[in-house]
């Protein structure tokens, strides 16, 4: 079980990438804060010994993950609708994201987590790969359709 120190120190330098992964996940700012909190309560209690900052970032970011796709398929999810859609309302997204993260969050959800790894936390190809377990080549393609998604989607070449 790790210290309340060490946890701050988590929190301080992965709050933001955790965040920014489960709302790119769950679209919804009361599960994305449910599973921050899940993601974090896990890292205190697991006796993972991390060897640097960054196996502690991609440990963070597969938890993440993990997290936000279980509770996506979970009984209960599946199950109930959305207060956000049931009110009509637009507020499931924080008020300061941009047209970029919106676009992104529009991604079908294969691409969805290459994307925001490359372009938001600035991960390599073969590093994506080994974070989620998929194939180099695999990523490859996975950024190359996104970013021409995105294209259409924004216009010009923000993502040349």
């Amino acid at each position: 079980m790790r210290d309340e120190q060490t946890l701050n120190r988590a929190i301080d330098r992965y709050s933001d990438t955790v965040r920014r992964l489960c709302m790119i996940h769950l679209k919804n700012y009361h599960d994305m804060e449910d599973i921050f909190q899940t993601v974090f309560l896990k890292y205190v209690l697991s006796p993972v010994v991390f060897e640097s900052d960054e196996h502690e970032k991609a440990w963070l970011i597969r938890v993440t993950v993990n997290a936000c796709k279980d509770l996506l398929k979970s009984f209960f999810r599946s199950r109930t609708v959305p207060l956000d859609e049931l009110l009509c309302s637009s507020e499931a997204l924080p008020p300061d994201n941009s047209d970029v993260l919106e676009a992104v969050l529009s991604l079908p959800e294969k691409y969805r987590d290459v994307v925001y790894l490359h372009f938001f936390e600035e991960y390599t190809a073969v590093e994506i790969g080994s974070i989620l377990g998929k194939n180099t080549n695999t990523v490859y393609t996975l950024l190359t359709r996104a970013k021409r998604l995105l294209k259409e989607k924004l216009g010009g070449d923000r993502f040349g």
